[in-house]
């Protein structure tokens, strides 16, 4: 109550003083004659007090209507206020730039990025509508057409904050007698109304773009489970399978692959559930696998193995060594009359580990085709654990079979995300 009180008798004086000071210029024009028009002036006087009176009323109102409160900052026609947004300074300004950008009548805006400093021209408006000032507002119909607002962007590190300055584009002596109608306390709310919400959305894409990631990540984790468990059975089965027909036929041979077997389980088991193993890990489990085989095949199979040892302990997917050296018994070894031999290589080239599984078999052929499910898979779990970092190519081998290569990076990759699935190549089950 006293601000309000303080205003109205504050600018009554102001408009008093004025028309005193037209009071003594009036005198002076009409000096000399004996019966001056001094009634026309006190008349006017009158009704200009009057509107200013009733423009105060309506400012009171308009605030009031605003804010819920009338108080020295309220009723001010020009507002500042300071805001802290959790963003580092050039994103601050970007939201502050579109925010001013799409303000109401905004008719003119300067940003300087460098300086971190904007500022923005807002024409004003009758308060019923969207017109011009109306003609018995004598507050607005005098002077002022547009408020000014003025943004400062203040960098704290991983925070900032914005200071922001609304006024009339005027000078400050016309505050004593003009008012604005609450328009400078509405440009400035809607602004910082603005960039919180702008603020707001940022942190919610941020949280949706974590929660997207997370859940990309939980089904990549799934489909190397589902995959790793395509893997193994299909092993397991075929493994066992052949211990079965041992058993009847041969039992020291069936006892001697028996015990390859339990020191391939040895090896696996712990590594059932787990995406990434070691080369040396991945080496010695195939290892026990072509042991049984070799006594399945006895002579009709022959292994050469070079693998340095400074590369045992690089890191790749598990079973995928397996899945290679047991596609290349069953579709390039097994069906050749007088079966072959495979060879396991492992070179470095550059950042890279080039790991191939190569026989002299029966190489590419209709007769030995397959679904494809085990080579696809290798091409899968690849992308999904190294993205780009990673390829498998499988070719040809001269004279005669198929070497299939797997290049690994020397480094562990780091979390990635699976770029779409490359074409398929010609491939063997």
């Amino acid at each position: 109550m006293f601000a309000s009180l303080f205003l109205i008798l504050r600018t009554l004086a102001a408009w008093a003083a004025a028309i005193f000071v037209a009071g003594f210029v009036w005198s002076g024009f009409f000096y000399g004659m004996n019966e001056g028009p001094g009634w026309l002036f006190g008349l006017l006087a009158m009704l200009l007090m009057v509107s200013v009176l009733v423009g105060l009323v309506s400012h009171l109102r308009r605030v009031w209507l605003l804010t819920g409160r009338l108080d020295h900052a309220s009723l001010s026609s020009r507002q500042r206020r300071q805001i802290e947004v959790p963003l580092e300074a050039g994103q601050t300004f970007d939201l502050l730039d579109a925010a001013l950008r799409e303000l109401p009548r905004s008719t003119a805006l300067e940003s300087a990025r460098d300086s971190l400093q904007a500022r923005a021209l807002v024409r004003r408006r009758d308060i019923a509508g969207d017109a011009p000032p109306s003609r018995f507002n004598v507050f607005a119909r005098l002077a002022v057409k547009h408020d000014q607002i003025l943004a400062t962007v203040s960098p704290g590190g991983s925070s900032s904050s914005v200071m922001l300055i609304c006024g009339p584009n005027a000078p400050v002596w016309t505050d004593l007698l003009l008012l604005d109608d609450g328009s400078n306390h509405e440009i400035i709310e809607a602004v910082s109304r603005a960039i919180t919400r702008r603020v707001g959305e940022l942190r919610r894409g941020e949280r949706d773009s974590v929660q997207q990631t997370v859940t990309e990540k939980e089904l990549t984790v799934a489909k190397l489970n589902m995959l790793h468990a395509q893997v193994e059975p299909h092993f397991l089965y075929n493994t066992l399978a052949s211990a079965q027909v041992l058993t009847r036929t041969d039992p020291a041979r069936a006892d001697l692959m028996l015990g390859h077997l339990i020191d391939y389980l040895r090896r696996s088991l712990p590594r059932s559930v787990d995406a990434q193993s070691t080369l040396g890990e991945e080496l010695e489990r195939a290892q026990a696998y072509l042991e049984i085989l070799k006594i399945r095949m006895g002579n009709r199979l022959t292994t050469h193995v070079n693998v340095p040892a400074e590369l045992l302990d690089l890191p790749m997917p598990s079973m995928m060594l397996q899945t290679l050296v047991e596609n290349a018994i069953k579709h390039g070894l097994e069906p050749k009359p007088g079966g072959g031999t495979i060879w396991l290589l492992a070179r470095t080239h550059d950042d890279q580990v080039a790991v191939t599984v190569a026989d002299d078999g029966m190489g590419f052929n209709t007769q030995t085709a397959g679904t494809g499910i085990g080579l696809n898979n290798v091409r899968e779990r690849l992308r999904l654990t190294y993205g780009q970092r990673a390829s498998f190519a499988i070719v040809s081998n001269f004279p005669h079979g198929v070497a299939a290569t797997i290049n690994l990076p020397r480094q562990p990759a780091a979390a990635t995300t699976p770029p779409p699935p490359p074409p398929q190549e010609q491939a063997r089950a």
